[in-house]
């Protein structure tokens, strides 16, 4: 019975030395106000960019989100056949997407979407992506 235990333990033992280390935490805190976005990445700051969220009559929903569902090549059935690369959804129809109207970047221009330009919506959802929808938080205030 002595043994078997010991075989036990080391089984266990070795199960844990090659168990993966846990996913990074992601959390995108979108600031309403100053049309920012800033990326956690583990708690440390990766990321500042700015956004374009919702204009009046179009607000961006706010509270605390998990990051539902992921669509690299999104298209808006909604707004004219809209592309929305890299779309990060978190509520519904809403999501964080990449957009070509950089120019409006920092101002509420969205139609409750975050906007990011396409470089940095890329980068947030190839951290999504590999992390995982369940270790991303995105908080917008």
């Amino acid at each position: 019975m002595l043994k078997s235990v010991r075989h036990v333990a080391v089984l266990v033992g070795a199960m844990m030395a090659w168990t993966p280390v846990a996913n990074a935490e992601v959390l995108a805190k979108v600031s309403i106000a100053s049309q920012t976005m800033n990326v956690f990445v583990d708690g440390a700051l990766a990321y500042r960019w700015q956004v374009s969220t919702g204009r009046p009559g179009f607000e961006t929903p706010r509270g605390s989100f998990r990051a539902l569902w992921l669509d690299p090549e999104h298209i808006s059935s909604i707004y004219e056949d809209a592309p929305m690369p890299n779309s990060v959804f978190f509520n519904g129809g809403y999501a964080i997407h990449g957009s070509y109207d950089v120019r409006h970047l920092g101002r509420r221009a969205s139609h409750g979407c975050v906007r990011l330009s396409p470089a940095n919506a890329a980068t947030l959802y190839g951290l999504i992506e590999d992390d995982g929808l369940a270790h991303t938080h995105i908080v917008i205030r």
